[in-house]
C-alpha cells in the first residue's frame, strides 16, 4: 500500500510509520499530534488539539530532546526515495527561504535576516524538494535550519575569499548535495537544480567528486579556459541561435504570469577556478544553455537565463529539456509559500529554535502533501478519487455539497474531488475558472476534516477505509 492511495486521515501515519524517537510512547504521541496538525494545518496547536491535556502533551513532544528535525524527516525521506524509484529522472531542487519571527521578540535562538535596516529576526531554511520533470513533487530530500550569527565587523571581499567554504553559509549547497545523493535510488538519474545563488565554484567541484549532476543558473561572469577564452556571458552570447521556444513565466510582483518566446543558444565550455581557488581546484567542464526573450512586453524585464549543467547538451532537444527542467525550480518556492501561508509556520508560538525545528520539519511534510494533492489533479486528473480520499470522506464531501448521498454508480475522479474540496475553500467552480490553486485547496481540506468527522458521527457504520 502506498500513501498516495490513503485518505486524508491515514496518510501521515503511513508516511511516518518508521518514526524512531527512542521511546514508543513518544512515537505514538508524534503520530497522534501529526494527524491532528495535518487535519487542520492553518490553525494553532491549541486549536488543532482536542483539549488542554492534549495541547500540553503536544508542546511537551516538541520540547523533548529526542524529538529532532532529523528524526522526523528520516521516515519521510525514505518514503520519498520509494516514490522516486518509479521515475527515470528526478530533479532535486535546492532553495533557501527566511522564516520571520520578528513579531515574537522573546523567542530564543533567532538571528538576523534581511538587511540591517530592516532589523528582522528569524531563521534561515534550506530545503531540497524532489520533483519529476513534469513537476510532480515527491517529497523532501534534505532540510536544514539555522540562525545567523550577529555580524559586528563585516569582512572585506578579500577576507571573505580567505574563509574556507566549510565555514561559509554558501556551504549549504554542498551539504544539501551530499545528503541528497544518499537518497538516490539505483537506476534513477538525479539532477540537482539551483538558482543563481547556487553558482558556487566549489559546488561544481563537489558534484564531480560525488559523481552527480547539476543544473545551475549562472550568477557570475566567470573566466573561461581554452579554446573559448574570455568571459562566460560574452562567449555564450556569440553562439548561433539554435532554435526558439515558448516558456511560461511565473507571476512576479505586479506582473501576471505570461508566455515568453525565447531564443536558445548552447555550447560546451570550461570554467576557470576563481583566483583564490586555483591552487587546489581544477577547471570545470560544463555545457551552457542561453535563453533570451524575443520582443518582451515593454513594462517587464526580459527573460534571460544562462544555465550551466553537467548533463551533456549535444542538440537543441537536449537544450530544450534542460530549460524545461529549470522551469520546475519554482515548485520549491510554492512549497515554501504553502509552509508559510497555508501552515502558518511563522505564527508558531514555540519559545525557541530547538522546539521550532522539529515542528517546522513536520509542517514541511504536511505542506508537501498539500502541494502533491493540488498538483495531482493536473498530472493525473482521471485517477479515482479514492487515491486521495477515504470512503467516508468522499461520502461526506459529496453529501455536504450536493445535499444528497453520493450515487452508487458515480465514480468521481481526483480532478472532480479536488474541485469539490476547493469549493469548500471558496473556489467558485465556474466554467470559465481555471484550476484551483493551493490556497483554496488547503482551506477546503481543513473544512473537510470537520465535515467528515460530523458525517462519521451520524453514520457510525462507515469506516475510515
Amino acid at each position: 500500500m502506498k500513501n498516495e492511495a490513503l485518505g486524508n486521515e491515514n496518510w501521515i501515519a503511513y508516511e511516518l510509520s518508521a518514526i524512531a524517537l527512542g521511546d514508543q510512547r513518544l512515537n505514538w504521541r508524534l503520530l497522534d499530534s501529526a494527524a491532528k496538525l495535518a487535519a487542520k494545518p492553518s490553525v494553532s496547536i491549541n486549536q488543532a488539539c482536542d483539549d488542554w491535556a492534549d495541547t500540553k502533551a503536544t508542546y511537551r513532544l516538541f520540547a523533548n530532546e529526542k524529538t529532532t528535525m532529523e528524526q522526523i524527516l528520516a521516515p519521510h525521506q525514505q518514503r520519498t526515495k520509494e516514490r522516486m524509484t518509479s521515475h527515470p529522472v528526478i530533479l532535486a531542487i535546492q532553495d533557501s527561504s527566511y522564516l520571520d519571527y520578528s513579531h515574537h521578540p522573546s523567542k530564543r535562538g533567532m538571528g538576523p535576516i534581511g538587511t540591517s535596516q530592516q532589523a528582522l529576526r528569524g531563521l534561515v531554511m534550506h530545503s531540497v524538494l524532489a520533483v519529476t520533470p513534469q513537476g510532480l513533487p515527491l517529497g523532501l530530500l534534505h532540510q536544514r535550519l539555522w540562525a545567523r550569527a550577529e555580524t559586528v565587523n563585516p569582512m572585506t571581499s578579500t577576507e571573505r575569499h580567505q574563509v574556507p567554504i566549510a565555514e561559509k553559509e554558501s556551504n549549504k549547497w554542498l551539504a544539501a548535495l551530499s545528503e541528497t545523493v544518499q537518497w538516490q535510488p539505483a537506476g534513477t538519474h538525479l539532477v540537482t537544480v539551483g538558482d543563481s545563488e547556487a553558482d558556487v565554484f566549489e559546488l561544481f567541484n563537489h558534484a564531480h567528486q560525488l559523481q552527480t549532476d547539476l543544473l545551475i543558473r549562472a550568477g557570475q561572469n566567470r573566466c573561461l579556459c581554452e579554446p573559448a577564452v574570455g568571459l562566460l556571458w560574452a562567449v555564450v552570447e556569440k553562439q548561433p541561435v539554435a532554435g526558439h521556444l515558448k516558456v511560461q513565466v511565473s507571476k512576479r510582483a505586479e506582473h501576471p504570469a505570461r508566455e515568453a518566446t525565447v531564443a536558445v543558444r548552447y555550447t560546451s565550455l570550461t570554467l576557470r577556478p576563481p583566483q583564490h581557488l586555483r591552487t587546489h581546484l581544477k577547471p570545470c567542464s560544463l555545457d551552457a544553455v542561453f535563453v533570451q526573450e524575443i520582443d518582451p512586453p515593454t513594462d517587464v524585464e526580459p527573460l534571460c537565463w544562462l544555465l550551466l549543467t553537467t548533463v551533456p547538451v549535444a542538440a537543441l532537444d537536449d537544450a530544450i529539456e534542460r530549460i524545461h527542467w529549470y522551469c520546475q525550480r519554482w515548485q520549491i518556492e510554492i512549497l515554501h509559500k504553502i509552509l508559510k501561508s497555508g501552515c502558518r509556520i511563522e505564527q508558531a508560538q514555540l519559545a525557541s529554535e530547538k522546539r521550532l525545528m522539529p515542528l517546522i520539519a513536520l509542517f514541511s511534510i504536511i505542506a508537501w502533501r498539500l502541494f502533491w494533492l493540488t498538483f495531482l489533479a493536473r498530472t493525473d486528473p482521471n485517477a479515482p478519487a479514492s487515491t486521495i480520499l477515504a470512503p467516508h470522506e468522499l461520502d461526506a464531501l459529496y453529501t455536504f455539497l450536493h445535499q444528497q448521498p453520493i450515487p452508487a454508480t458515480l465514480r468521481p475522479t481526483v480532478h472532480q474531488a479536488l474541485r469539490w474540496i476547493a469549493q469548500l475553500g471558496g473556489f467558485l467552480n465556474r466554467k470559465r475558472d481555471g484550476e484551483p490553486g493551493v490556497t483554496v485547496i488547503w482551506r477546503g481540506w481543513q473544512r473537510l476534516t470537520d465535515i467528515s468527522a460530523a458525517y462519521l458521527a451520524f453514520h457510525p457504520q462507515k469506516t475510515c477505509g
